[in-house]
């Protein structure tokens, strides 16, 4: 939590993800990724979803855009460099991880709840 101004002038409280969590969620989902590295890309990205959905949900809180989209991109980074690791070379780069996911749509960040709406 933090004290700032609000878009009318006055000063209230915001909330951002602690950096305490926001390392320990991005290590957990680095070891889970790890772990589902051979499994289908298709079952993956839905597996992927599910988990960045509820992340969403959870710290998708008003003022908290920075780190839901923060977390987002270091998940897709994560995802390539997952990727990668399944062959011998790299094959896959952000133009061939964009194609992908043209195919494979992860989930947008957005704010879920308006604590003050």
């Amino acid at each position: 939590h933090y004290c700032s101004k609000s878009q009318n002038g006055k000063f209230r409280v915001k909330r951002t993800t602690s950096r305490k969590k926001f390392r320990a969620k991005l290590k957990y989902f680095a070891e889970w990724l790890y772990q589902n590295m051979h499994t289908e890309i298709g079952d993956l990205i839905k597996q992927i979803n599910a988990k960045l959905a509820g992340h969403y949900r959870y710290y998708g809180v008003t003022d908290n855009s920075n780190g839901i989209h923060a977390f987002g991109y270091r998940i897709r980074r994560k995802i390539l460099e997952v990727l990668n690791r399944r062959s011998q070379k790299n094959s896959l780069t952000w133009e061939g991880f964009a194609k992908l996911e043209e195919r494979f749509p992860l989930v947008n960040a957005r704010i879920y709840v308006n604590i003050y709406g």
